[in-house]
């Protein structure tokens, strides 16, 4: 590439960066991001979704202020904290997961919403379509085809004999009832018995412990429910203390020290949202955002657990991993 060349498009990159920065500070916006656990808890997550703003032009404190509620990991705490952004007002909520999109949803419906990390938005009634969902939502979906398959599947490449499961499930997530159906189906193909356990709220997780060691099966599969992410510590120690090989659906319960995690990224998804946010205040109508697919998987191993329960990880899964916690 000759010299005028590189200095053309290094110009043409300049002035599009100062074009969003000038578009971006010609007003001051004010949003909001509802969490379901804590600030400390979801700075992995919260890091990025600001990280992909401030490449959009938006900096807090100078043209855009964020104000943040935190669930603590109690799903009954939502409708109030969406009636506290509701009365700010604030120009769009963003928020992970089914539980908190309905809650806003339902509780300040003129609000836009954009939905980060959501299960199942058609099937939960939040959009009409991923296409065109309608009404005053959008945003990115952690759906994806045969994902509890693919996790079983990790669980009976690394552990030898698996022939009983128990699944780990919310039932107040709208979303866990046909990730529960895909994972039975799944376990039903590969000839693996499954059962389940529920678990509500933190406070549920004892009870769940104890069944879980009743029953004692080869393994357990956690689903994607930010009430599991939020107590990621609690549930890793008694997988460990218990000897029980176990699938997760977030790295960071892999990371507080479980086996396996297997799902979409979800700080990739946190980034990209900052795009939808960057659109509507723009002007777009939110129902008329395409929701996106998850654009990148990750499974990560944690090899010091591997071996402090005596499982030697199969060449098979080494090579598809994209993370080995050492």
């Amino acid at each position: 590439m000759d010299t005028h060349r590189r200095l053309v498009i290094a110009l043409a990159v300049t002035a599009l960066a100062a074009n969003r920065l000038v578009r971006a500070q010609a007003k001051s916006h004010r949003i909001a991001f509802l969490g379901n656990s804590t600030a400390a808890l979801e700075a992995n997550l919260v890091g990025p979704f600001r990280d992909g703003l401030r490449e959009l032009g938006y900096v807090e404190g100078s043209n855009l202020t964020i104000d943040y509620r935190w669930a603590d990991g109690d799903y009954g705490r939502l409708p109030k904290l969406v009636a506290e952004l509701a009365a700010l007002p604030v120009e769009i909520i963003v928020t992970a997961g089914t539980p908190a999109a309905l809650a806003v949803q339902r509780g300040a419906p003129k609000i836009p919403l954009v939905m980060v990390a959501v299960g199942d938005p058609v099937g939960t009634g939040l959009a009409k379509s991923l296409a065109r969902p309608g009404g005053n939502s959008t945003g990115l979906t952690s759906i994806a085809p045969d994902l509890e398959g693919k996790r079983l599947e990790l669980l009976r490449a690394v552990v030898k004999d698996l022939s009983h499961v128990t699944l780990v499930a919310n039932p107040t997530n709208p979303f866990h009832v046909s990730a529960r159906q895909h994972a039975h189906a799944a376990a039903d193909a590969l000839g693996v018995k499954i059962t389940d356990v529920e678990v509500r709220t933190s406070s549920e997780l004892s009870p769940a412990f104890d069944l879980l060691l009743r029953d004692r099966p080869d393994a357990f599969i956690m689903l994607a429910d930010r009430v599991f992410l939020h107590d990621r510590a609690r549930i890793a120690q008694f997988a460990a203390t218990s000897r029980l090989p176990a699938v997760y659906a977030y790295r960071e319960i892999v990371e507080a020290g479980g086996l396996m995690s297997f799902g979409p990224s979800y700080a990739d998804m946190h980034r990209r949202a900052a795009a939808y946010v960057d659109k509507i205040l723009r002007g777009a109508k939110p129902g008329d955002l395409p929701i996106e697919l998850p654009a990148k998987f990750e499974l990560l191993v944690n090899m010091k657990t591997a071996k402090a329960l005596g499982i030697t990880i199969p060449e098979s899964v080494l090579v598809r991993a994209d993370e080995l916690i050492r």
